[in-house]
């Protein structure tokens, strides 16, 4: 099964942060939010089908995220949670913890924002268009 959201990079666009990375669908970004990829996101967790939701709630399920901008692409792994609620109307974030809220879409991720690849990160920070393809199995 997978998902697809579609964002947008934006000036601020650090890539900075140690634990998380988010997608948001705000349609601004301060320099406080160094773990925000992208902005202006088409879906948020409340729209990812219940079929989708349920194979992520899971201790087994394994979830990718790969990351698809201005010809470079990054594949992130993590796991899924009974706690996933996948509930959130404004933004879905990524753990490298154990730690669920209603915007976690995946925990134990294998990478932060610190360690996205720097040239997806300053297209980001350019203005590139962002696809994330998610994935459980």
């Amino acid at each position: 099964m997978k998902e697809v959201v579609h964002a947008r990079g934006h000036e601020h666009v650090s890539a900075a942060h140690a634990s998380t990375w988010e997608l948001t669908s705000d349609d601004w970004l301060t320099p406080a939010g160094d773990c925000i990829l992208g902005i202006e996101a088409d879906r948020t967790p409340a729209d990812f089908d219940r079929a989708f939701v349920t194979a992520c709630q899971s201790m087994d399920a394994t979830i990718t995220a790969t990351l698809r901008v201005d010809g470079h692409e990054q594949t992130i792994v993590g796991r899924g949670d009974p706690d996933l609620t996948f509930e959130d109307d404004r933004s879905l974030v990524a753990r490298t913890s154990d730690y669920t809220d209603d915007r976690t879409v995946l925990v134990g991720a294998d990478t932060a924002a610190e360690g996205i690849d720097r040239e997806i990160a300053e297209a980001l920070a350019a203005g590139a268009d962002l696809e994330c393809v998610f994935t459980v199995e």
